[in-house]
């Protein structure tokens, strides 16, 4: 799909009405996201247009005047074929279809880009599932809409009063979406309640820690996820290039063992639908002991682009997860002075913050061991005995602690560990007493 669209462009416009309570940068940020998520499509944009009214146009949502010199764009002779119309706003179905037939070109609203997006880029059963229904719920007003234009023409055209063809198959049509999206919701609870099954499974085993990484799509998220485990996830410079939790284990290993969980990036109006429909990609941030909030250091927005992260952990109920800000890209501010001022200011605003960039190894391996220390300062130390005849349980002591120590007589081998109190209250019954259980360092 890439090489045909290199080959053969898709050329699209970016529309847009600046109302007054919107600040220029506000406005400018949002339409330069657009422009991503045009990208993300494979559409190449090609010119904005902009308006600033005190509201949008009832009937087709920009001005008259604007309208006609998009059409007279579009028309234009200069030999690119425009396909579509992309409007930085959600569009009511009259809005769209009338705008549509003076531009001359289809109409795709933010909202449906974002879900044509993760239509294409789902994977998961849980995903595919979760994305028809967003998709379903958006068709659904615009069914209605077209009930109305049916009937609307039905008596223009001299018919009677009563229920023309058009509204009966409109209403069958809502009425399978209905059917349909109460399908998909059943298998959706069928997977969250297998979810939960797995998560207590994962949850009974001695050893774990989980870690989620959130934060704005594009934040480098999937970069960091690569450096911290030693993966290869998709890394691409794409707006929801993933919408799939990613799970994977922080390299090297550690005691205790963390996985590291990816999950799809937020975005500034991601419709409430969308939010509601991918709770369940989210959840592994309900389901983590630490969130690292990952945060673009280089995009002068980056303040509006947390606002937003926090909200949304706030609706899913995440909020009182603890949680780390790593400012990431900060090879991207400028040279190494620029960056040193930018990385000063950010952690005397943000204290106890990580500034630093997902590239540079020392850095990465900073986080890393921020993120042992955290699961570590619970743990206790203490002294396992295993006796000879029980050695293959060396294998499950160097798994489940760190072994800082280990000694040998001829009753067995003696090891200093450092662990988590369940983890060698379980083992010291499996293999015997023989240690002290409250030796210190």
């Amino acid at each position: 799909m890439h090489t045909e669209a290199r080959e053969n462009p898709i050329y699209a416009v970016v529309a847009a009405v600046q109302l007054p309570h919107v600040t220029d940068f506000e406005f400018e940020s949002s339409l330069a996201e657009l422009r991503e998520l045009a990208k993300t499509l494979g559409l190449q944009v090609i010119h904005t247009f902009v308006q600033k009214r005190s509201g949008f146009d009832t009937a087709a949502y920009l001005g008259a005047g604007k309208r006609q010199e998009i059409h007279d764009f579009v028309a234009g002779d200069d030999g690119r074929d425009i396909g579509f119309i992309l409007v930085d706003h959600e569009l009511s179905p009259s809005q769209a279809r009338n705008l549509e037939l003076e531009v001359g070109c289809e109409v795709m609203d933010r909202t449906m880009v974002i879900l044509e997006i993760f239509h294409r880029n789902a994977r998961s059963r849980a995903a595919r599932a979760q994305v028809e229904i967003a998709r379903l719920g958006y068709m659904a007003p615009r069914l209605r809409e077209m009930a109305k234009l049916a009937g609307s023409q039905g008596r223009q055209r001299g018919g009677g009063g009563g229920r023309g063809a058009g509204e009966s198959l409109t209403e069958l049509d809502r009425r399978k979406i209905r059917d349909r999206i109460a399908e998909l919701q059943l298998e959706i609870n069928a997977m969250e309640l297998e979810r939960k099954t797995q998560r207590a499974r994962r949850q009974g085993r001695q050893g774990l820690a989980r870690v989620a990484l959130v934060g704005y799509t594009n934040a480098g998220k999937s970069t960091l996820m690569r450096a911290l485990t030693g993966s290869e996830v998709l890394v691409a410079n794409k707006l929801f290039a993933t919408l799939d939790t990613t799970v994977r284990v922080l390299h090297p290993e550690s005691v205790p063992r963390v996985l590291v969980s990816d999950t799809v990036g937020f975005i500034k109006n991601l419709p409430h639908g969308l939010v509601a429909s991918f709770k369940s990609t989210l959840d592994e941030a309900l389901d983590a002991e630490l969130l690292l909030h990952v945060i673009d250091a280089s995009d002068p927005g980056f303040e509006r682009q947390l606002a937003v992260t926090d909200r949304v952990l706030e609706e899913i109920g995440a909020d009182q997860v603890p949680r780390l800000r790593v400012f990431n890209k900060i090879d991207h501010a400028g040279d190494a002075e620029a960056q040193a001022q930018h990385a000063a200011a950010l952690a005397e605003r943000y204290p106890g913050c990580i500034v630093m960039s997902a590239r540079r190894p020392d850095e990465v391996a900073r986080l890393r061991q921020t993120i042992v220390t955290f699961f570590q300062q619970d743990l206790v130390e203490a002294e396992l005995f295993l006796p000879w005849s029980a050695q293959q349980g060396r294998q499950e002591i160097f798994a489940q602690c760190e072994v800082l120590a280990e000694r040998a007589d001829d009753a067995g081998a003696f090891f200093r560990v450092r662990g988590e109190a369940e983890t060698l209250d379980r083992l010291r019954a499996q293999f015997g007493e023989g240690g002290d259980p409250d030796m210190a360092s």
